[in-house]
C-alpha cells in the first residue's frame, strides 16, 4: 500500500496526482504543500504521457457502408443528407454513371431537388448531433456552396461538432487557427485541435502538426507524425519523409517502412469503381 507523498500516511482513501500518476496525496491540502517538491517531476512525466497518446497509431478510417472498403480522405466520399450515410466516390457515382440515377446508393431516397432542400434535410440531421451534417454545411457555408459564403458559421459549426468528437472538425479548426484568415491566429489553440484531430486519426491534422514542428525545429518530432500520417496513404506526408530522408532525419529503415505502409494503405482504398469515378468527374469537370 503506497503512502502519502507529502505526509506519509498510508490508506486506503489516497487519490492519484491527476497529472502525472507517479504519486498518491491524501487530499488537496497535501498535494498543494508537496507541490513544490513535485513540479519538475510532474510535469516531465505528463509531456511523456501525454506524448504517448499523441503518437500511437490512431484506428484506421471507417469502411464504406456499402462496397466495405476504406473510406478515402476528403473530396473523395460524399455525404448523404437523407441516411447520414457517409460514402465512398465510387459507390455515390456508380448509380450516376450507369443508370444516370441520383437516388441515395445506400437508402434509395431520391435526392434533393433544390440547395434549399438539401440543406433543410442537413439541419434536421444536426437536431440530432450528426457530427458529418455539421461539418458538412459547414464546408457549405465556407465555400458558398448553396448558402451565401460565411466563414464565421462555418467555424461555429466546426467548433459545434469538435465538441461532439468530429476529428475532421477539429481539423478544420485548428487549421483556421493557425492560418489567422476566420478569425485571430492562435498557434496554442491551433495545435490544441490539431493534436485532438490527430489523435482521432485525420491524416491532415497529423501532416499539420508536422509543419509546427519543422517550423520549431523539432525534426524527430516533425518525422514521427508525418510517418503515421503517411501510413494513412496521406501523399504529403510521404514527400516529407522523402525530404527528410535526403536530409538526414530519417533512417533508411523508416523510410523503407514509410513507403511500404504508404502503399499498402493507398491499396485498401482502391477499387475499378472509384478509378471509374475519378475518370467520370474529371471528364465532366472538363466539359
Amino acid at each position: 500500500m503506497s503512502n502519502c507523498a507529502a505526509c506519509g500516511k498510508g490508506g486506503g482513501g489516497l487519490k492519484a496526482c491527476v497529472a502525472c500518476k507517479l504519486v498518491k496525496y491524501c487530499n488537496v491540502t497535501c498535494q498543494k504543500a508537496h507541490r513544490p517538491n513535485h513540479k519538475k517531476e510532474c510535469k516531465k512525466r505528463a509531456a511523456e504521457i501525454f506524448d504517448e497518446a499523441l503518437f500511437k497509431q490512431p484506428p484506421p478510417n471507417e469502411d464504406c457502408p456499402i462496397c466495405f472498403l476504406r473510406l478515402p480522405f476528403c473530396g473523395e466520399k460524399q455525404y448523404n443528407s437523407c441516411c447520414g450515410k457517409m460514402i465512398c466516390i465510387g459507390c455515390a457515382c456508380a448509380d450516376v454513371i450507369t443508370r444516370a440515377s441520383k437516388d441515395c446508393p445506400f437508402c434509395r431516397t431520391p435526392a434533393a431537388r433544390t440547395a434549399d432542400e438539401e440543406n433543410e434535410r442537413i439541419k434536421e440531421r444536426i437536431e440530432v448531433d450528426d457530427v458529418n451534417a455539421m461539418l458538412t454545411l459547414g464546408h457549405y457555408y465556407y465555400n458558398g456552396d448553396g448558402v451565401p459564403q460565411d466563414s464565421n458559421t462555418a467555424l461555429e459549426l466546426w467548433h459545434q461538432a469538435a465538441k461532439l468528437g468530429c476529428t475532421k472538425s477539429h481539423s478544420n479548426v485548428g487549421s483556421a487557427y493557425a492560418q489567422g484568415e476566420i478569425v485571430k491566429k492562435d498557434v496554442k489553440k491551433a495545435k490544441y485541435h490539431l493534436e485532438l484531430g490527430a489523435m482521432g486519426g485525420d491524416a491532415a491534422a497529423r501532416y499539420n502538426l508536422g509543419v509546427f514542428e519543422v517550423n520549431a525545429g523539432n525534426m524527430n518530432r516533425a518525422m514521427k507524425h508525418f510517418m503515421i500520417s503517411a501510413s494513412y496513404g496521406y501523399d504529403d506526408s510521404l514527400e516529407e519523409i522523402k525530404t527528410g530522408f535526403s536530409d538526414g532525419h530519417v533512417t533508411k529503415d523508416d523510410f523503407e517502412k514509410a513507403l511500404r505502409a504508404h502503399k499498402e494503405s493507398k491499396d485498401e482504398m482502391q477499387s475499378d469503381q472509384r478509378d471509374e469515378a475519378r475518370r467520370w468527374h474529371s471528364l465532366n469537370s472538363q466539359s
